[in-house]
């Protein structure tokens, strides 16, 4: 077999000359050194550690397959970035939608609020007013049930007195001889 040098053993194996030395060194790779005293590598021993060879051709092909599928990945990457992207769109115009309807709900429920609110001021003052009302109606019917009393009162007072005139006026005819009280009588 062909002795190469290190650095036509990395172009071969497709290694870098790095590693190629790194394996040299190591004793992976067995050399020899030629007559001017440089570390020459047999072809066999290359193919022994890092597989057969692969011609250039295919090394080329080999890239540009893997170029274009790292350009089919990316474009695929990219749309799917494009569709998460719209999708997230979608997600914020909904959201936005979702946020405008609650805030035109909540405005709705603040004026209900406000109005129910001016209703309940309202119809506190005009129960107010009615107990008021109630009081003031009640106070003149305890002043006109009192004033009747006092009437009531005083007309038994009244009475009591002429009735006790009565009984006295009674009690003095009785006492009086027939004949006074028949002259009194005609002369009244």
């Amino acid at each position: 077999m062909a002795k190469v040098s290190a650095l036509k053993a990395a172009d071969l194996s497709g290694k870098s000359k790095a590693t190629i030395l790194r394996a040299m060194n190591s004793g992976r790779i067995s050399f020899e050194l030629d007559e001017s005293g440089e570390k020459v590598i047999d072809t066999s021993e290359l193919e022994r550690v890092y597989g057969p060879f692969k011609s250039k051709a295919a090394t080329e092909s080999e890239a540009l397959v893997r170029a274009e599928l790292q350009r089919a990945t990316d474009m695929l990457e990219v749309e799917r970035i494009k569709m998460r992207v719209r999708g997230l769109e979608d997600q914020l115009h909904m959201t936005q939608t979702q946020l405008d309807d609650m805030r035109e709900q909540r405005d709705q429920w603040q004026k209900q609020a406000q109005q129910i609110l001016i209703t309940n001021q309202m119809s506190q003052k005009h129960a107010e007013d009615l107990k008021q009302e109630l009081r003031d109606r009640e106070a003149r019917e305890r002043a006109a049930r009192q004033k009747q009393m006092e009437e009531r009162l005083r007309r038994q007072a009244e009475n009591e007195n002429a009735r006790q005139e009565e009984i006295a006026y009674s009690q003095h005819m009785s006492e009086m001889p027939i004949w006074t009280r028949i002259l009194q009588k005609i002369r009244a």
